[in-house]
């Protein structure tokens, strides 16, 4: 079979080719040898972190890693969520509830069994991520599942119809967690060092508000589309098309 005229294989070492080449194994090598000089056996900053757990505010060991001792790395986590629903939401409006087939009695029976339990777990997700493994990510996702259950049964028009309010809760775990990590220097500490004293109080806070954004944004996602106006989501009913 003859390659179409537009394909040419061109193997041809030309400079470009070549400095991207010598960058990847410039690169490779330097990796190579930043493990290479690792030691053979090193206890890394376990023994620390856990000797320092009665001063995080937490009695887990992870949720005091993710959100004392490397908090810049959840709020920027969250941050990176909150750019992919601004992403999703800049190309595309989501589908219309109205798009949807009803859904049928026996789902509508079921999601009202289901439903309370999963906000049941999703909350205790979260209150137990200070003693056990659990917290905002977990109990989040958790409720994004809450919010699919209710978009596929047709049921989440008034989640998805105040535009001001879903906006509001998508930027809240952000928000927050910046508020809590410039707030504590006005007591005279350093950016998200925590008091001490209050060290739990402001994990929870975090978590609670970061677990409502956290739903959303997953649920989001799923819907794929910026979510409609009440405005807009009625002219589309009433028209029965879909918006642009």
């Amino acid at each position: 079979m003859n390659a179409p005229d537009d394909f040419t294989d061109d193997t041809r070492l030309t400079p470009l080719r070549l400095m991207i080449m010598l960058f990847v194994l410039t690169l490779a090598g330097a990796l190579g040898w930043a493990v290479y000089s690792l030691p053979a056996y090193s206890s890394g900053l376990a023994v620390t972190a856990l000797a320092e757990l009665s001063n995080s505010g937490v009695l887990n060991p992870v949720t005091a890693a993710v959100l004392n001792y490397r908090g810049y790395d959840t709020l920027l986590e969250i941050a990176v969520l909150l750019l992919a629903v601004i992403g999703v939401w800049s190309l595309a409006q989501a589908e219309p509830p109205a798009a949807f087939e009803p859904a049928s009695p026996v789902l509508l029976s079921f999601l009202r069994i289901v439903l309370p339990l999963m906000i049941l777990i999703a909350g205790y997700l979260l209150w137990i991520g200070s003693f056990a493994p659990g917290g905002a990510f977990q109990g989040g996702a958790v409720l994004a599942g809450v919010l699919v259950l209710l978009r596929l049964s047709n049921q989440d028009r008034a989640i998805w119809s105040h535009e001001v309010w879903l906006r509001f809760c998508l930027v809240l775990g952000l928000s927050v967690f910046i508020a809590v990590a410039v707030g504590v220097m006005a007591g005279g500490g350093k950016l998200l060092e925590y008091p001490r004293a209050h060290a739990g109080m402001l994990i929870l806070l975090i978590e609670s508000a970061a677990l409502i954004s956290i739903a959303l944004t997953l649920a989001a996602l799923f819907v794929g589309g910026r979510a409609l106006s009440d405005e807009d989501s009625s002219r589309a009913s009433d028209n029965g098309v879909q918006p642009e």
